[in-house]
């Protein structure tokens, strides 16, 4: 991917706390739905429908890029037909990378769907491993079947949750801490985000293999190492 120096012919710039709100609002909106589903968890309260909506990552991202429009575009002196052609140009880029992180997902999904992730269970529950270690193979496997981190992570801790019931606080959130470990392990053609970096960046298979797998799977195996570590010691 070239990257291309800001444009000079702008009339003006937008002002800093005007970019910073547009780039923080759907961060901001999500939170709101987060926080409100936890404090009020009340699915008929009017409160949590509105941030049931405004809050979801479609909506809220959809809110960041219409409020764009003005704090930056118009703050920038675009036009209307300029602005216009902005999004018009932005969309043709896009294309791609959605059609490709859509089959990434589809075939993520026939995986799921075909029971891989339950059969990598079934299969596991006789391996004789420290529990620290078990649940951090258990999601590596889940992970490199589906190529989901959310199932790994899903499926691992359910088969892992028993054995937590005896262990103490401070080493039940070990074991979290392996199993979202574990769920990082090695993003390949199976996951829709390894699509999307591929994509974003412009590299090819090798390229994406080499860079975001690799760096995936170091800061899995470096975290199971801390949470080892740190078992000793708590």
């Amino acid at each position: 991917m070239v990257l291309q120096r800001p444009s000079e012919d702008l009339e003006r710039r937008p002002g800093f706390g005007a970019t910073v709100a547009t780039v923080m609002l759907p961060v901001v909106l999500m939170l709101a739905k987060a926080l409100v589903d936890i404090v009020v968890d009340n699915p008929e309260n009017a409160v949590q429908r509105v941030t049931d909506v405004i809050g979801s990552p479609l909506i809220a991202l959809l809110a960041a890029v219409v409020v764009g429009l003005f704090t930056l575009g118009r703050a920038a002196g675009f036009t209307k037909d300029r602005l216009s052609s902005t999004v018009e140009k932005s969309l043709a880029p896009i294309a791609g990378v959605l059609m490709i992180v859509g089959a990434g997902g589809g075939f993520k999904q026939t995986l799921i769907d075909v029971g891989v992730g339950q059969m990598i269970l079934d299969f596991s529950k006789d391996w004789a491993i420290p529990t620290l270690l078990l649940a951090w193979l258990i999601a590596v496997a889940i992970r490199l079947a589906t190529g989901s981190a959310t199932v790994a992570t899903i499926s691992a801790a359910g088969l892992v949750a028993p054995l937590a019931a005896d262990m103490s606080p401070s080493h039940s959130a070990l074991l979290v801490l392996a199993v979202g470990a574990g769920s990082l392990f090695f993003s390949h053609v199976n996951d829709a985000g390894f699509w999307l970096v591929k994509e974003y960046f412009g590299m090819d298979v090798g390229q994406t293999i080499k860079t975001w797998s690799v760096m995936e799977t170091i800061i899995s195996v470096v975290s199971l190492g801390f949470v080892l570590l740190l078992s000793l010691v708590l």
